[in-house]
């Protein structure tokens, strides 16, 4: 077979072509991990998919474990998480606004810009794997488009694009880009801060990165969770084990509803319900927005351990069927706010009212972008009504935990100050004495988690109780 090389000069001038470059590119073997990854993001831009629920099957269904999974992993979440970041430097890139760039393509480069900007991966491999993969998933056509750009990101590390690009005069939008969070995200944390603009650097920086796995040891001890899994006890749950790496649905406590996924902040949330001082019988519980089930799981242990029922209502079928399967005994399938249970029946109450998830989204990595101040008005208006029904469910003497994954002031202080207004009979309970060991809680009386200080979602909780 002849090359370049081969051909002479007489060839070369008489203009003979080149067999070896008028060849098509045969592109090399398939990047299972990178095209995991754009499948990923494809997934989320098109059919509003969840990526912590799309990732997992897409790598079971393909074969992709170890070394494979985790780059899959990385480069999805990565890219998802810095998006913003990343669209602000790939549109300072290019000669055209971003939204005349075709998706597919500007998936590819989000893909790349998260290699060359916040991974190990040498810049000339970033680019040419980036390159092969535009071949692949969109055209030979936009490669040479793809290919510049990616050099042009490559000419400057981070840290230069960050300064380059903040906006001047306005510590809080520099602090947004820096970490990829919209500014009404950070003008939220900033808020729940107190006004801390380090606090709040320090907590979107934390909730920009890779999370932790955390387990629950629902139906077994948790020393032999921590054997079986290879992690280490959670510093404040008793139930709580810490994982940092590996893929949780393989172990077989989980696989076996023996144990389950669960953040450290959720489980928290459940035990000092579970722990409230009480005056008076305690027997029933219930969960009244239950679904998917995780705090109605390990609250169904710990009321059968006292000889107290839990009734875990669920609006949404799917989501009753998910509350089913971790276990919970009594799940019923009715919108809380017209519950099937008499008033003043309840003797402990948790209301994990529907939220913005604010505080969950560095395990939600394109919540942040999907999200809109818009979309407070009617979950704020739901939580009030919720709480209302809460108050009517609950006994004298019983209590009530209002809980959310946000640690937005609309969703947290606010509707329990306008429900404490609404019902002269509820109290407030100080919180903290029941998350004990748990430091950095604040003045009280409720109480709001966050990864940076705790390692776990941004939860908050106030306790409620009525007055005898």
């Amino acid at each position: 077979m002849s090359t370049p090389h081969d051909r002479t000069p007489h060839d070369r001038a008489a203009g003979k072509p080149d067999r070896r470059a008028a060849r098509p590119y045969r592109p090399p073997a398939d990047d299972k991990p990178r095209r995991a990854a754009y499948d990923v993001l494809l997934a989320v831009r098109q059919d509003a998919a969840y990526a912590n629920l799309v990732l997992p099957k897409l790598l079971r269904d393909r074969g992709i474990s170890g070394r494979d999974a985790a780059l899959a992993t990385e480069l999805a979440y990565g890219a998802l998480r810095g998006q913003g970041l990343y669209d602000a430097v790939i549109q300072a890139c290019v000669d055209r606004p971003l939204a005349k760039v075709d998706p597919p393509v500007l998936d590819v480069l989000r893909l790349g810009a998260h290699q060359l900007l916040r991974t190990r991966i040498p810049p000339h491999a970033a680019v040419s794997a980036t390159v092969d993969l535009a071949r692949r998933v969109v055209s030979a056509g936009p490669v040479a488009f793809v290919n510049a750009v990616l050099r042009k990101i490559a000419a400057k590390d981070l840290a230069a694009w960050v300064a380059e690009l903040s906006p001047r005069d306005d510590r809080l939008g520099a602090l947004a880009l820096e970490h990829s969070h919209p500014r009404w995200i950070a003008s939220a944390f900033r808020d729940a801060l107190g006004g801390d603009l380090w606090q709040t650097g320090a907590a979107l920086a934390a909730d920009d990165a890779r999370p932790e796995v955390h387990l629950v040891a629902r139906r077994m001890e948790r020393e032999e969770l921590v054997e079986a899994s290879g992690g280490t006890p959670g510093p404040y749950s008793p139930y709580a084990v810490r994982l940092s790496e590996g893929d949780p649905g393989a172990l077989g406590a989980v696989k076996h509803g023996l144990a389950g996924v669960q953040d450290e902040g959720s489980q928290l949330m459940a035990v000092a319900l579970a722990d409230a001082p009480l005056d008076g019988p305690d027997r029933l519980w219930v969960d009244l927005c239950a679904g998917p089930g995780g705090k109605a799981a390990l609250l169904d242990v710990l009321a059968a351990e006292r000889d107290a029922v839990l009734v875990a209502l669920e609006a949404q079928h799917h989501r009753s069927k998910l509350v089913r399967r971790s276990g919970v005994t009594t799940v019923v399938t009715a919108d809380a706010r017209t519950p099937p249970l008499a008033p003043g029946s309840v003797d402990r109450v948790l209301l994990d009212a529907p939220c913005s998830g604010l505080g969950a989204l560095r395990r939600r990595p394109e919540a942040r972008w999907r999200r809109q101040p818009s979309d407070l008005p009617s979950l704020t208006r739901l939580q009030g009504e919720l709480l209302d029904s809460a108050v009517r469910l609950l006994r004298p003497g019983g209590v009530l935990a209002y809980v959310t994954c946000s640690p937005h002031l609309a969703e947290t202080t606010v509707p329990v100050g306008d429900a404490l207004r609404r019902h002269p009979e509820l109290e407030q309970v100080d919180a903290r004495p029941l998350l004990p060991g748990v430091p950095d809680l604040g003045d009280g009386p409720g109480v709001q988690l966050w990864p940076h200080l705790h390692g776990t979602d941004a939860m908050h909780l106030s306790l409620l109780r009525k007055r005898v």
